[in-house]
């Protein structure tokens, strides 16, 4: 992190600290803004449900997410998965979350939320719509962001229009960016356009002129499976634009999932080094090491066998393992 700059950045949760997301706290000096306060794990990989060790994570994170939250005045909702804003349900087994929780993330803050009623599918319109009726209506006050500007003080704070979510007419749907300018400094925040893919998105992004962009990269663990050799192809080559036009760029999250994730980002880390410009993850940026626990999924369970009572919990049905917090015992080393 450049302590000399105005504009303070600090990544919360994202896979390279061993959950899915990409919550991050921006910190001008008249505002603070929490960045897509949700944090989740991934339900099943390699056969195996998440490890311990991802449960000691997922509680870490959320915990830094509540701590965040209580300094933030604006908290934002780029859309409505549950690793990117915090349902008001009880949730143990994957996005460790109750109502309690998310009463303590959006209550008393200014809310600015992806619009649920457009340019969204049904299940992103329904979690919209639960939202606004649980959680949104403890906020401060709740907006519609969409392509719209607020202005806090020198502070601006700028939502994109509706973007897709990864590849052009993705079944995903879409999400909003969000830009924050302070007088000459400026940090984008472009989640889950997995790239981007799309020539658009790129072109959206290139014309801020950030001097810090914190973006999602591809899902290159579902090559050839849910996504397409020429999308992932595409984002590789969109991302190096990305980085010869922006000083620091982050970039994490569905790439930070595959544990080959740094032979894919390589052209892109190396199109940064020709221009003296700095990628990172998020870790990285923060100055520690990768913690890619979902990525590494299949190891822990042959290195780190999880007692038998956690795995008894593991083999209830799916509805009452929300309801009981798994067997385990916390360390405090995340």
């Amino acid at each position: 992190m450049d302590k000399s700059r105005e504009i303070k950045v600090f990544p919360i949760a994202f896979e390279s600290l061993g959950v899915r997301s990409m919550c991050t706290y921006v910190e001008t000096p008249d505002v603070g803004i929490l960045l897509d306060a949700g944090v989740s794990l991934g339900p099943v990989r390699f056969g195996f449900p998440p490890h311990p060790r991802e449960y000691e994570a997922i509680k870490s994170r959320r915990e830094a997410i509540i701590k965040f939250a209580e300094k933030a005045e604006i908290i934002t909702i780029s859309h409505y998965h549950f690793d990117h804003h915090t349902p008001s349900y009880t949730d143990w087994a994957y996005n460790w979350c109750s109502a309690e929780i998310a009463n303590k993330i959006y209550e008393g803050k200014m809310v600015l939320i992806k619009n649920y009623r457009d340019h969204a599918n049904f299940s992103q319109r329904r979690r919209g719509w639960i939202f606004e009726k649980t959680s949104g209506k403890y906020a401060k006050k709740l907006e519609i962001a969409d392509g719209r500007k607020f202005i806090f003080g020198n502070t601006v704070v700028s939502f994109s229009k509706p973007v897709f979510h990864g590849p052009e007419g993705s079944d995903l749907g879409w999400v909003i960016m969000t830009e924050i300018k302070y007088k000459d400094e400026c940090v984008l925040f472009a989640p889950d356009v997995q790239g981007p893919i799309v020539q658009e998105t790129l072109n959206m992004i290139i014309s801020k002129n950030p001097q810090l962009a914190i973006i999602g990269g591809p899902p290159t663990y579902l090559a050839g499976f849910r996504m397409n050799h020429k999308s992932i192809d595409s984002a590789i080559k969109n991302l190096k634009v990305i980085v010869k036009h922006i000083p620091i760029t982050i970039i994490d999250h569905h790439i930070l999932r595959d544990e080959n994730w740094k032979a894919f980002m390589q052209p892109v880390i190396d199109a940064a080094l020709n221009c003296n410009h700095k990628v990172f993850t998020a870790a990285e940026f923060l100055g520690r090491k990768n913690l890619l626990l979902e990525a590494q999924r299949r190891r822990l369970y042959e290195e780190e066998p999880p007692p038998s009572e956690f795995i008894r919990w593991s083999r209830i049905s799916s509805i009452r393992r929300k309801l009981i917090p798994p067997p385990i015992k916390f360390s405090n080393n995340l």
